[in-house]
Order: structure tokens, then sequence, then C-alpha cells
């Protein structure tokens, strides 16, 4: 899996932050479904969330 830029990473915590709740964890999931394996991990620690939200969204997402 590849790291997004800190650049990137700032970009995706400022839209994370102007989102509403069901928002955010739907865009948490797609964002962690696109990096694949570790990805869930990984958006929770960039988006400071918890991964067991990402996890039960992807599985409505999907």
């Amino acid at each position: 899996m590849e790291a997004y830029t800190p650049t990137v990473q700032r970009m995706m915590k400022r839209l994370f932050g102007s989102l509403k709740e069901n928002d955010r964890r739907r865009y948490a999931a797609i964002e962690a479904a696109k990096l694949g394996h570790g990805g869930v991990e990984y958006i929770a620690g960039v988006l400071e969330c918890d991964p067991k939200t990402i996890r039960l969204e992807r599985l409505t997402v999907a």
C-alpha cells in the first residue's frame, strides 16, 4: 500500500472535517477500500477516526 503525501493527507482531513457524520463514515470507507489491504488502519490514522466505524461502513457501501 502506498501512503498519501502529507499535502494530500491535510486536504483529506480538511474535507473530512467539513462533512456531516454519515458522509464522514462513507468517505473514510471509500478511501480505505481504494487502498486495499491495510487501508482501514491507515485511513483511521490519517483521519483520526475509529477503524471499527470504517469496517462497519465498508459493509454497507460495498
